[in-house]
């Protein structure tokens, strides 16, 4: 740990700060400014909703552009990001409690229903205080997702560039990570619609759970598999590339397919899945496509994407391991606070369900 952060030293965290704001200030002006779709989300308790401008996908493209033609042109170099992650680290941290911080403060100045007490004030710093606050009319909550994945994927690509500099070539499995990182940042972005009605957006307020969440947890720690990838340059056997992409496929259908298909029917109840009409329980409740074998196969393929993603670096080290077994915690608890609110919400409808969609997310297990 000390060696880790013998690389902060004033000049490299005065460097690490004008990179990070510089990059959030970009992102910030290309949501203003750049076209993109109005969506209303879900009505709100107080009978609002918030129209988000969903142009993500197109500030990815153009960040993916800026970066490929500025390496080509040698203009920077994003092996930057990898020698300075330690000060990007403390420097990111530091935003994020600050942030918490001007959050709380902000919502006592809108008058919004605080707890009483100390302990009501971490409870609010923690777990947010508002639910949807805004800064220039953009979302922060929405918007955050951005710097977030957008972070992730540089963070990556610096890997990758700092291993074809220490050894001329860049090995198959960190080929094989970029390949699927880039396609599952990509789908995120042309599926951002489906963010609108996500139970982050939808129910958390934003406080240091979901400000550190999104630009501390997923850029710097769901990145650890790249540093083992760095001087991994052995090839793959045949087996393992087939083995690694299957799993990561099957994956991506089952996270993507069950968000599609629970996205079109709350759009459109008279929605074809799997060329069949979707049914319901209750008309509430979708039994179709894989909402009608599992009820949270979402969770499920997100996990064996991550898993695809730390089986790239082998067994050497179980730390890459940390983030699919996060997720499992996670998700776990997640899938059982949800089932919850669901039980409260829908009563006997959702025992029906559950009749359905025997399992939560793993056949016979959970």
């Amino acid at each position: 740990m000390t060696e880790f952060f013998a690389s902060v030293t004033p000049d490299s965290l005065l460097a690490a700060t004008a990179a990070f704001f510089g990059f959030l200030l970009v992102l910030f002006l290309g949501s203003r400014i750049l076209p993109g779709t109005n969506l209303l989300g879900v009505r709100n308790a107080d009978g609002s909703q918030i129209s988000y401008r969903l142009n993500g996908f197109l500030l990815w493209l153009i960040l993916v552009a800026v970066c490929a033609l500025g390496t080509y042109k040698q203009l920077f170099s994003l092996g930057f990001l990898h020698t300075h992650f330690a000060s990007l680290l403390v420097v990111v941290n530091i935003f994020a409690f600050t942030t918490t911080v001007l959050l709380y403060l902000k919502a006592r100045g809108k008058k919004e229903e605080l707890r009483s007490g100390p302990l009501g004030v971490i409870q609010d710093m923690f777990f947010g205080a508002e639910l949807n606050p805004s800064l220039f009319g953009v979302d922060l909550k929405m918007f955050s997702y951005r710097p977030s994945l957008m972070g992730l994927g540089l963070l990556n690509v610096s890997f990758a560039v700092v291993q074809y500099q220490k050894y001329g070539f860049i090995s198959q499995a960190m080929c094989i990570y970029q390949i699927f990182y880039f396609l599952y940042l990509c789908n995120y972005f042309q599926f951002e619609y489906g963010m609108v009605y996500t139970w982050d957006i939808i129910a958390e307020k934003f406080g240091w759970m979901l400000v550190w969440g999104d630009y501390v947890l997923v850029p710097f720690f769901y990145s650890l598999p790249g540093w083992y990838l760095v001087d991994r340059t052995e090839a793959l056997p045949t087996w393992a590339i087939a083995g690694l992409a299957v799993l990561y496929t099957t994956g991506f259908i089952l996270f993507r397919g069950s968000n599609e298909q629970k996205h079109q029917y709350k759009h459109n109840p008279k929605a074809t899945i799997w060329g069949k009409p979707a049914e319901t329980v209750g008309g509430k409740l979708l039994v179709s496509g894989f909402w009608g074998i599992g009820r949270k196969l979402n969770y499920t393929g997100e996990l064996l994407m991550y898993s695809a993603w730390s089986l790239t670096t082998g067994f050497e080290s179980v730390v890459p391991y940390i983030l699919p077994l996060w997720l499992l915690c996670l998700f776990t608890h997640r899938a059982w606070r949800d089932e919850q609110r669901c039980a409260e919400k829908y009563g006997p409808l959702w025992k029906e369900y559950c009749a359905r969609a025997s399992f939560r997310m793993f056949p016979f297990l959970y």
